[in-house]
């Protein structure tokens, strides 16, 4: 039986809604939807898309390290942004991260998020080759 490990980032959120920001399951990470929320509950570059996407992927990063991986993991990835007009922003800072891995993935305009000025969101799923 794989053993599952629950990785937090003591975001307030996590609390509240009762949500780990990532779950390992065997060779297998899991990254809940992220926002550019500092920890200290602040918005990161409120309503910047490209930072609020470079700052999300470092969040994911983090996690998925905690869990034994990295970015050349991630196997997929799902973006939600808030205008789609202003998906060249979100892809430029995805494929700084991800050009070489190349995961798959989706963007999905969304009609809000949870806090004013946060712009877009992203989950990922890594497997530990």
């Amino acid at each position: 039986m794989n053993k599952r490990k629950n990785i937090s980032t003591g975001a307030k959120w996590e609390y509240i809604v009762g949500f780990s920001r990532a779950v390992k399951i065997g060779n297998q990470i899991f990254v809940s939807g992220t926002v550019a929320v500092d920890g200290e509950s602040k918005i990161v570059e409120p309503n910047n898309y490209y930072e609020q996407t470079k700052f999300i992927i470092q969040k994911i990063e983090k996690a998925i390290k905690e869990a034994g991986g990295s970015l050349k993991d991630v196997v997929r990835t799902r973006m939600y942004v808030l205008d789609i007009s202003r998906w060249e922003e979100v892809a430029r800072a995805h494929k700084e991260f991800f050009g070489s891995i190349n995961p798959a993935t989706s963007m999905i305009e969304i009609k809000g998020l949870i806090g004013s000025g946060l712009v877009v969101e992203m989950e990922a799923d890594a497997v530990i080759q």
